[in-house]
């Protein structure tokens, strides 16, 4: 009777394990299944067909480009300042030229800073640096009706440290579209 239990063991682990592996799911069963489709003409499609993988031009929306300044959606300040660093001069170009491009397109324009000074003094911060990024905006050929500045001041940080670096994440202007 001792040795029937025993033999039990390795039946039941065999089973346990066997429970635990792991099956495709069914987006991976898919995925399998479209990287082996074929066209119209007979030819197999590669499960991306993106022009960024093919090596050619950008074929979707500009804004979700990861190698266009577009892709840049972040503007960072240095302490107690509004003004605009230069190395951000082509990203804002870069949004302002998508903004006349598109007319029906808003950009939020979020300003933020640290958490060192007052409440009201940081929100007056947070709306000075979005205001700086605006003024450049309209000045590049932006209608007024495409921005709305708002300011978070230091309600919204990006980083919950107490040190520079986390400090200098949190001086910045997030364009929202």
């Amino acid at each position: 009777m001792k040795k029937v239990q025993i033999l039990w063991v390795p039946v039941l682990l065999t089973l346990l394990l066997a429970g635990c592996s792991s099956t495709p799911t069914g987006d991976q069963a898919g995925a399998e299944v479209s990287e082996q489709s074929t066209g119209a003409d007979g030819s197999t499609a590669g499960a991306s067909t993106s022009a960024a993988s093919q090596g050619g031009e950008w074929q979707g929306d500009p804004l979700e480009n990861p190698n266009s300044l577009l892709a840049t959606r972040v503007i960072y300040f240095d302490f107690d300042q509004s003004t605009v660093r230069a190395e951000y001069l082509d990203v804002i170009q870069a949004h302002a030229d998508y903004l006349a491009a598109n007319p029906q397109a808003v950009v939020r324009l979020e300003g933020h800073a640290d958490e060192k000074g007052t409440r009201e003094y940081n929100l007056g911060l947070g709306e000075n640096r979005a205001n700086s990024v605006r003024s450049l905006m309209l000045a590049q050929g932006v209608s007024d009706n495409q921005l709305v500045v708002v300011s978070y001041g230091e309600e919204r940080p990006a980083a919950f440290e107490h040190n520079e670096e986390s400090w200098a994440l949190n001086r910045r202007v997030e364009l929202i579209y």
